[in-house]
């Protein structure tokens, strides 16, 4: 399996390319910025993109949703609790703090839940709701991978003070969620390095 790993942005988001080879179909995860880096990275790989999904609707992972759906011609994919995409006026002024641009992303085709299942190129993934840092955030799994969104980071979870969230539904997301994936699991975070499930349950101080 082929994961491409770009880091977008002025919050330094990871945006995934995932295929089973080059050449083939693939997923985007996370376009968060800079769309002409992701689509040729897109293109250097030769793949068609019929899908991207989004672990959640921040500012700093859907920066570049208009632009690469455009080019791709991709369904987007979210969960149904933030289907609606829209963006207060706290994450407007953030957005405008760090030299993000704040735009309304188009309306997603696949309103995922907790238990679907991706299919792409020959690849599956397992929709895993994990709400905490967004009510709708997800985890996606498969393939001995799991890419955690703002869930679950090296040695670190997602921030919990902003609108919508909630500390303990972000505890109980990655205890019963993804905790309960093997240890050789690899973490694949919204930010920062990947690590694996093994690593967090007897490292991470926040668990």
């Amino acid at each position: 399996m082929i994961v491409k790993h770009l880091v977008v942005g002025p919050l330094a988001c990871n945006c995934y390319i995932v295929a089973s080879q080059v050449g083939g179909q693939g997923i985007i995860i996370d376009p968060g910025a800079e769309a002409k880096a992701i689509l040729k990275a897109v293109s250097d790989l030769k793949l068609s993109i019929p899908l991207i999904v989004v672990t959640h609707a921040h500012f700093d992972h859907i920066g570049a949703v208009p632009a690469v759906k455009e080019a791709t011609g991709a369904e987007l994919g979210i969960h149904k609790a933030e289907a609606s995409m829209r963006m207060g006026g706290f994450a407007r002024m953030l957005a405008s703090m760090t030299g993000g641009s704040f735009s309304k992303p188009p309306q997603p085709e696949r309103l995922l839940e907790d238990g679907d299942i991706i299919e792409v190129g020959g690849l599956q993934f397992n929709v895993l709701h994990t709400p905490g840092h967004s009510p709708g955030g997800i985890s996606l799994y498969g393939h001995g991978v799991v890419f955690t969104g703002d869930t679950l980071f090296n040695y670190g979870v997602g921030r919990s003070d902003f609108p919508g969230c909630s500390h303990r539904q972000l505890i109980q997301s990655i205890v019963t969620k993804l905790m309960s994936l093997p240890d050789d699991t690899i973490v694949y975070p919204g930010h920062g390095p990947s690590t694996t499930i093994g690593e967090e349950r007897r490292g991470n101080p926040f668990l």
